[in-house]
């Protein structure tokens, strides 16, 4: 734990790329494998379960009756992290101090740590929360702070550091004298952090792969303004719903997020589909909420994310559609070498031949110039789509972003006028500074909480509203702060959908801060109404019956 505790110091000090992958390459050679593979695990973000909540955390060390919970508050407000604040309160009331334990990091993540996992009463494993509270004691004894610090953020699930998981695959290649993309690909999606894994991966042949194992996945940059189009490029819909890639080998069918989830179970009417699919198939795409045939709203579709189990109550109410667009494998022949074009004429004639339920291939658009580009992004809107991408014919698919070869160019986002109602303290670098901020439209008279939002100002202006937010504080509810509605600020969203579960009765998607309007007054800031004007006309009956439930007929 000691020298990957070191590790993270490093890496968060410096905010110098080639700094870090040295860092990195250095500790990957250095390490004993059985600590590098956790290493690997902790740092691409795959060690996710969460052991001890925060709020748990938070309970066992009041219990200790060392600080009165309103100095716990307070400090918390100011950290902006749990985790944090009670490894600095531990250091402050001289904890650490006990025999310094040099347990590696493998023993701690294979042993240690999964003993403060509480088991369900009345099993023959039964652990209470007041063992709990013991182990957790004991670690603190003997745990310097930046131990203890990395310590409660890999139980709580929430351990981040400043270095993407690109660079931590580039420093690794290099300490292991690997090719990078085999690498990429052996470390996308499940693996199990052992010391055999971790060995074979210095195997040019490479270890077997799972049968469920994903490609990394290509992505786009934002087109730039001087794009023009030709004949090169090759133009489609930009969907607004879940990037996986969706995969049938050995009998089995397994679809991937971007994000590396494993998303099978949350979409059961594609496994379905995908049955009777030949072995040895991979098509890329996005799945979207579908109805009346064409994608429905993202928020249509958030009701079926993040759930193990999909009821078929959910199945009717947000049905879910694959948009094909490439084709990564085939006859277990991996395709990624091969041009977009040529990836294209394949999936054209695999699904027909193979026509798969629920699965469309994306239709090609054309645009002479860029005033059609243009008019294609801005009609995006009206087909359910959020603009277009465009990609180079001769593109391989490669891992993450290339430059030059794959583009996005979105819609417009929608914007509102909104003022700010209440603040709270930001995490990591900014939690001495009001980050995080809460926006309200007018109802009638009254200011009503729509969308919350903590990107899109200068350094400059996040001192300067923080200094105002001190000064015109109105009340305070934990880390949060009322303050005076005076400040206009312009919130743009890339959507906008009814909610019942918002007492505004909408849901915004991708909330962010476009411009301090400090040349408006709080009265001109825009009303409730104006939003729900933005709604999509199919819904706008359901939207006044969310209102209904959320402010009565008012």
């Amino acid at each position: 734990m000691k020298d990957f505790a070191r590790l993270y110091a490093a890496l968060d000090s410096t905010t110098s790329t080639n700094e870090k992958i040295a860092r990195l390459e250095a500790y990957f050679r250095a390490a004993d494998p059985k600590d590098a593979v956790w290493a690997l695990y902790i740092l691409l973000e795959k060690a996710r379960k969460s052991v001890v909540t925060s709020n748990v955390l938070r309970k066992h060390f009041l219990s200790l009756g060392l600080v009165p919970e309103w100095l716990f508050e307070e400090s918390r407000a100011h950290v902006g992290d749990t985790a944090e604040t009670v490894a600095l309160l531990l250091v402050s009331l001289g904890f650490g101090k006990g025999e310094a334990w040099e347990l590696p990091l493998h023993v701690w993540m294979e042993t240690e740590i999964p003993k403060a996992r509480v088991k369900a009463k009345g099993t023959s494993k039964e652990f209470t929360e007041e063992r709990q509270r013991e182990l957790l004691l004991t670690w603190w004894r003997h745990l310097p702070e930046d131990e203890v610090y990395i310590l409660h953020k890999i139980l709580t699930g929430a351990f981040r550091v400043g270095v993407s998981s690109g660079l931590v695959l580039k420093a690794l290649a290099a300490a292991l004298d690997a090719d990078l993309p085999s690498l990429t690909h052996r470390l996308t999606g499940d693996w199990e952090p052992t010391e055999a894994f971790y060995r074979s991966l210095t195997d040019q042949g490479g270890p077997a792969l799972n049968p469920s194992q994903p490609y990394p996945f290509m992505l786009a940059y934002p087109l730039e303004p001087e794009f023009q189009p030709g004949p090169q490029w090759q133009l489609e819909h930009k969907w607004d719903g879940i990037r996986a890639q969706v995969i049938r080998r050995a009998g089995e069918t397994f679809i991937w997020s971007r994000g590396e989830d494993l998303v099978t179970g949350q979409f059961p009417e594609l496994v379905e589909a995908f049955e009777g699919v030949p072995d040895g198939t991979v098509i890329d795409g996005e799945i979207v909420a579908w109805g009346e045939g064409r994608p429905l709203l993202f928020s249509v579709l958030q009701t079926r994310l993040g759930r193990k189990k999909v009821t078929e109550k959910e199945r009717r109410e947000a049905p879910v559609h694959l948009m094909a667009y490439d084709l990564l494998e085939q006859d277990g022949l991996d395709l990624r070498a091969e041009s977009l074009e040529a990836r294209r004429g394949r999936l054209e004639a695999f699904l027909e031949i193979h026509p798969i339920d629920r699965v469309h291939l994306t239709e090609l658009l054309s645009a002479r110039d860029r005033e059609e580009l243009e008019r294609l992004r801005v009609e995006a809107r009206e087909r359910g789509a959020e603009g277009l991408m465009v990609k180079r014919k001769d593109s391989p698919y490669l891992e993450g972003r290339k430059k030059g070869y794959w583009w996005k160019h979105k819609v417009d986002p929608y914007a509102l006028d909104a003022v700010l109602m209440y603040a709270q303290a930001g995490s990591g670098r900014r939690s001495n500074l009001f980050t995080d901020y809460t926006f309200g439209l007018w109802d009638g008279d009254r200011l009503v909480p729509f969308a919350k939002a903590y990107s899109g100002l200068t350094d400059g202006e996040i001192a300067e509203l923080d200094r105002w937010i001190r000064q015109n504080t109105l009340d305070k509810f934990g880390p949060a702060r009322t303050v005076r509605p005076v400040q206009v600020f312009e919130i743009a969203f890339e959507g906008i959908a009814p909610s019942a579960r918002h007492k505004s009765g909408i849901a915004v998607r991708f909330p962010r801060i476009l411009r301090w309007r400090k040349d408006k007054r709080p009265f001109e800031a825009d009303t409730l109404g104006a939003a729900f004007a933005l709604l999509p006309q199919e819904m706008s009956g359901a939207s006044e019956e969310l209102v209904a439930d959320a402010f009565g007929d008012s």
